[in-house]
């Protein structure tokens, strides 16, 4: 585990494996754990790197809002420390949100893959509930596992009943708590590239669950189509958390994405 300091703020990043660069970028309060499905996949022909945002696991948590400019600096801050001279860019919501900062602001972005993520602005329709259903104090075992509904399709939890009680464990230790999670939803609800979506001409893959209940799925269309090297993946039945519930042919996508990029 390794620390850098951006204006006073400590971020943690660990990094694995050999080849270019993939930096993993969380959803709004949820902690690394998120990744477990996809960094055995990409840490043997890349290198993964997995940071705790501000407000998240090890990291510090300073008073909010935040916004997505800062944590887009707090990546690059991450990324220079490491020395990675280009990365592709993986986020998953607020997560995505990042990396199209990050890609406008930032010259080190290879490609960007963004799994339900929203362009933001006006026509988004993105209400606050069912991000709300989303968070769950660490210490409330019960809330944990409740939460999980908006995350994952009804589906996944019939069928994987003991995934979903592990990944109610995990969160206990990585999540944000209320503070932080209401600093990171700041920089969520303040997010707005609908205007500049064009500018970006990096490769780009957005993947979405089509049952995705805290990003409608109807997000996507306009993010793919307004990327100019865009392309766009849907998955049946999938909830929000489609990189977790579909996690063998999402990291396949990704993979092959990854191929055509380089």
């Amino acid at each position: 585990m390794t620390t850098v300091t951006r204006e006073g703020v400590s971020i943690r990043y660990e990094v694995e494996g050999e080849g270019e660069t993939v930096a993993l970028l969380g959803d709004l309060g949820l902690g690394a754990w998120q990744w477990g499905w996809q960094h055995a996949a990409l840490a043997g022909p890349y290198e993964v790197l997995v940071h705790d945002a501000r407000g998240t696991g090890r990291s510090d948590a300073p008073p909010g809002p935040y916004s997505v400019a800062e944590l887009a600096a707090d990546l690059e801050a991450v990324l220079a420390d490491h020395g990675a001279r280009r990365a592709h860019l993986v986020g998953a919501g607020l997560g995505g949100m990042v990396a199209l900062q990050y890609a406008r602001e930032y010259g080190r972005a290879r490609s960007l893959v963004l799994i339900g993520t929203s362009p933001g602005g006006p026509d988004a329709r993105l209400p606050r509930e069912p991000r709300e259903r989303l968070f769950a104090p660490p210490d409330e075992p019960e809330a944990r596992r409740e939460s999980l509904s908006a995350l994952l399709s009804e589906g996944f939890r019939d069928e994987q009943p003991e995934v979903c009680e592990g990944i109610a464990e995990w969160r206990a230790a990585g999540d944000a708590n209320r503070a932080g999670w209401e600093a990171q939803n700041a920089a969520f609800e303040g997010f707005d590239a609908s205007d500049w979506l064009h500018e970006l001409t990096v490769p780009s893959l957005v993947v979405h669950g089509e049952a995705d209940g805290v990003v409608p799925v109807g997000n996507a269309d306009p993010l793919a189509a307004g990327l100019p090297r865009g392309s766009l993946e849907t998955y049946a039945g999938a909830g929000h958390g489609v990189w977790i519930e579909r996690s063998r042919p999402v990291n396949d996508r990704i993979l092959s994405f990854f191929e055509d990029v380089e």
